[in-house]
């Protein structure tokens, strides 16, 4: 069983409400119209040792903390793709201990000196990694990489790329993973949601790669992007529940502030009870995913409950934030309203790090339902 006190990381939720509420929050609406976050931002982390949590200190709860209170103190989603996505890009790298990768990429990521990336969805395999076409061919102390890559978070502002390619035979076992810093092309796309966060087409089109830079084994990156997935996916679980419940929070000031037929807007029973179940939502899915943090946290093999946590989070999210702006009235559908914002950032959430209906299909299997 999870103890409460696991979460209780009182001077980390300090620190980390106090960066977010006077570096993220003033700015937030100025870089979601500007469409990415100021490199600026990524040293002034790294200052807090915010960076460096889960590789140099800090554990999977200590990031779970993290995301939870820079959302639910005004930050959002998208912010926390754009400014860690050192957490997809270098945990690889991290991971199979190649000390010279981890002095040229790792650290300086770490640091807010590179900002990395995570490339493996291609436009003909999404979720089905193991379909991917980019090649990786050896000329000899060199690969060659061809093909391309899309939607990938920070991909234009990206110093490198950790990227999935094929280097030998088709399907899962011929996958490889390569850090690629240049002589590609990049074409920014535009988002529904998070905006402040940017996203990119790659095109590798005969790109010299040292082979020095490859991770881990030839043919073994596979295994290393799924064991990694585990963590992103309850990262996004917490993101979900997190937002959901800063959409709650906002919620509840409007309603104890909007007056209509002469009293306060939460004193209507069908209100109040929308709330109630709004908070019931997000307990549950917080607590689920919090449980399956602490089981990645002790090394323990939770595939299925990490299926079932995003999920769950997702879906509580979803409808929270539905409600959120259905509770604010006109003003939840107004781009200035918190809310609104909430609302267009959640519906990835549901398609990233694996869809929903993927990771239906996964836990399936795995319980041997198909």
């Amino acid at each position: 069983m999870i103890t409460k006190d696991l979460y209780e990381r009182k001077e980390l939720r300090q620190l980390v409400r106090d960066f977010t509420r006077n570096e993220i929050v003033p700015h937030l609406s100025e870089w979601e119209r500007q469409g990415e976050v100021p490199r600026e931002l990524h040293q002034k982390a790294a200052k807090t040792d915010l960076l460096g949590i889960g590789f140099e200190h800090g554990d999977l709860i200590d990031s779970v903390v993290m995301t939870e209170e820079i959302i639910q103190s005004g930050g959002s989603s998208g912010l926390m793709a754009a400014l860690f996505t050192l957490g997809i890009a270098i945990p690889h790298i991290w991971q199979t201990g190649n000390q010279d990768l981890i002095e040229r990429f790792a650290k300086p990521a770490i640091r807010g000196e590179k900002i990395g990336s995570l490339a493996v969805t291609e436009p003909g395999a999404g979720s089905d990694v193991a379909a991917i076409r980019t090649t990786a061919v050896k000329d000899g102390d060199h690969y060659v990489v061809n093909g391309e890559k899309t939607f990938i978070t920070s991909g234009y502002r990206a110093d490198f790329v950790t990227t999935a390619v094929r280097t030998g035979q088709p399907g899962y076992k011929g996958i490889s993973l390569l850090v690629i810093e240049d002589g590609f092309t990049k074409k920014k796309l535009d988002k529904m949601g998070w905006h402040c966060s940017d996203t990119a087409e790659l095109h590798f089109d005969n790109v010299r790669v040292p082979a020095k830079n490859l991770v881990g084994e030839e043919n073994q990156g596979f295994a290393l992007i799924m064991q990694q997935f585990q963590v992103e996916r309850v990262t996004m679980a917490v993101e979900a529940y997190a937002t959901a419940q800063r959409a709650l929070d906002l919620t509840v000031e409007w309603t104890r502030n909007r007056e209509t037929f002469g009293k306060a807007l939460i004193k209507n029973q069908v209100v109040s009870h929308k709330l109630a179940e709004m908070a019931q939502k997000i307990d549950l899915a917080r607590t689920y995913t919090r449980e399956v943090a602490a089981r990645i946290n002790r090394g323990e093999d939770c595939v299925t409950e990490v299926c079932f946590a995003k999920n769950a989070a997702v879906q509580a999210c979803s409808e929270v934030v539905d409600a959120a702006v259905q509770l604010h009235g006109g003003m939840g559908y107004m781009r200035e309203s918190e809310v609104e914002r909430h609302y267009r950032d959640a519906r990835i959430l549901g398609i990233g790090g694996g869809a929903s209906e993927v990771m239906t299909e996964l836990a399936a299997r795995r319980l041997g339902f198909a």
